[in-house]
Order: structure tokens, then C-alpha cells, then sequence
């Protein structure tokens, strides 16, 4: 059976902040943008109950919503929302390849990755239960809804003692759980989670259980090496041990660091190869936010735009030269 094959200005691979705002310039631009929303339709927000940092929506909205209004937008100017993941792809010449899981081949002259990443997780059962119920994988966002209650955050990088030191401004107590007997975050930020007074670190322990039937609780945590066993009366579970960028696909391709965020000329959502942008979580492992994926959407758009317009140019000019 043949499959299709199609031939595309602008595609973009994924359906977060970063991909939706990408289309929505990308459309405006009459770039004709296919969007291509993966299997987490919406990113990571879709998971999320309240959102309220986000500018433009005064009363909080729903991360669901959010991501809806987003798409709406988006279609509104013309940009093709397609419900399959692409699978592979194939940068090797000027238009570039990529397979979907609908059977669909499409030949994009410009690529816009915006696969974003995901959270990783302990693993237990009342964690993934009570996930939106008082446990998230981001202080920064959620922080702000357990402000004057004592909370729990399990992690030991910078990235764990940034969000005990945030958390630490908003909640009377901050209980930081670190497996080991010590934290691989940099000497800085260890010395400054030391010295915040209402920061107890829980050196040696594992953490158990999330207690609670409709939100948190409290944790049930073991320490390593007494093998006793202790409850946290804490209303918001942290997990700050890492994300996962969802870049796996693009590895053959692409420059990446040793965890697989895909790395960007400077000041630029370019990557190594010509036509070939990424914006978001998939690029970003500082700041994480909703706000700067889609900036950095915008940024990918206009870059694309502006590449289209020179390429453009030096086909019309090679068209017209005699050798």
C-alpha cells in the first residue's frame, strides 16, 4: 500500500506552549504550519489543575484549558493540528523527512521541535494518585498553592536545592529528602540550603509512601541506615530528581548535552542544521516555564520565517545564473 507523501513549509513536533506558539506565528507568517501533537497532546501542562502565572489570565485558568485555548488560536489562523506522534526523522538534505505513526511522510523545508520533556518520577503508586493532589514535579509553578503549610521536597541536585530554597520563602517548613549522606548540587547551593533556617534535610532516606486519600497528607520516609521509619505532616510533595527531554528520535541528528536537551547557537533556537529549530522544554533545562517555551515558540517561528525568505532568494538567484 503507498503511503503518503507531503510536502510541507513548516513543521512542528509537538503541542506544548512552545509548539502552539510556534504555529501561531508560523500561521500568521503563511507559512502553513502542520503541527504534529505527539501522544502528551498539550505538554506537560495538560496534567496541571491551576495555572497562574501566566500572563493574560487574571483569575488562574486550567492547564487543560490553557493548552485548549492554545490550540484554538492556533487553528484559527490556518495551522494544521494533527493527533499522531512522528516517529523518525531524516535530516540529511535541504527538505527535510519525517515519518508519523499514521503512515503519513512528510518533506518540511522547516522543522520546529517542540517535544518538550518530561518530569521524572519516584515511581510509587500514591505519588503518580495524588499527582495534582498536593504532589507535582515543579516548586516554581505550584509552590504558590501550599504557601503557610509545611511541605516535603525529595532531590539532591541545584535543581532540588533551588526549589527547597523557593519553597522555603513560601512554607514555614521544608523538609528536603536526600537518599544519600550527601547532595550532588554545587557547593554554593548546598552551603545555601544549609543555612536556611527552616530547611531540614533528611540525609540517608528514601521516601516510602505519599499519604492521603483526596491530597497530601503527609510522607512516609526510612532512613537507610537506622531503618526507622518517620511521617512528615506536610500538605505538598515535591519530586525534583530531573526531567527527561523527549528528544530521542533527533540524537542521530542533532547536538545535544549528556542528559539530551538539544543544543541552540546562542541567542538563537538554531540548531546544527540548516532549517532546523527547537524551542521549549526540549532545549531548556533552566527555567522550565510556560512563558519561555513559548517564547522561545516565538523565537523558532520567526527564525523559520526568515530562513524560508533567504532560501528562497538563493534558489532564485541559482535559477537564473549561468554556469
Amino acid at each position: 500500500m503507498s503511503k503518503k507523501v507531503e510536502r510541507v513549509k513548516c513543521l512542528i513536533i509537538g503541542s506544548g506552549p512552545a509548539g502552539y506558539t510556534a504555529a501561531i506565528y508560523a500561521s500568521r507568517a503563511n507559512l502553513f504550519p502542520v503541527l504534529y501533537t505527539g501522544k502528551e497532546i498539550g505538554g506537560q501542562l495538560i496534567t496541571t489543575t491551576d495555572v497562574e502565572n501566566y500572563p493574560g489570565y487574571p483569575d488562574g485558568v486550567l492547564g487543560p484549558q490553557m493548552m485548549e485555548d492554545f490550540r484554538k488560536q492556533a487553528e484559527r489562523f490556518g495551522t494544521q493540528v494533527r493527533y499522531s506522534l512522528i516517529e523518525k526523522v531524516d535530516f540529511t538534505g535541504p527538505v527535510h523527512r519525517a515519518w508519523a505513526d499514521d503512515g503519513s511522510i512528510i518533506h518540511a523545508d522547516t522543522v520546529i521541535i517542540a517535544t518538550g520533556a518530561s518530569a521524572k518520577w519516584l515511581g510509587l503508586e500514591s505519588e503518580r494518585r495524588l499527582t495534582n493532589r498536593g504532589v507535582s514535579a515543579c516548586a516554581v509553578c505550584d509552590g504558590f498553592f501550599f504557601r503557610g503549610t509545611d511541605v516535603a521536597i525529595v532531590g539532591a541536585g541545584d535543581t532540588a536545592a533551588e526549589e527547597a530554597l523557593y519553597l522555603s520563602k513560601l512554607s514555614p517548613k521544608v523538609h528536603m529528602i536526600v537518599r544519600r549522606d550527601e547532595m550532588r548540587a554545587s557547593k554554593i547551593m548546598q552551603d545555601r540550603v544549609k543555612r536556611t533556617p527552616n530547611i531540614e534535610i533528611h540525609w540517608n532516606t528514601e521516601t516510602l509512601e505519599v499519604l492521603g486519600k483526596d491530597e497530601v497528607e503527609g510522607v512516609r520516609v526510612l532512613n537507610s541506615i537506622t531503618r526507622v521509619e518517620t511521617v512528615l505532616p506536610v500538605k505538598g510533595f515535591f519530586v525534583a530528581i530531573g526531567h527527561k527531554p523527549n528528544t530521542d528520535i533527533f540524537k542521530d541528528w542533532l547536538d545535544m548535552d549528556e542528559s539530551g536537551y538539544i543544543i541552540t547557537k546562542p541567542d538563537s533556537t538554531k540548531t546544527g542544521i540548516e532549517g532546523v529549530f527547537v524551542a521549549g522544554d526540549a532545549q531548556d533545562k533552566v527555567f522550565r516555564q510556560a512563558v519561555t517555551a513559548a517564547g522561545t515558540g516565538c523565537m523558532a517561528a520567526l527564525e523559520a520565517e526568515r530562513y524560508l525568505a533567504e532560501h528562497e532568494v538563493i534558489e532564485a538567484v541559482s535559477t537564473s545564473t549561468n554556469y
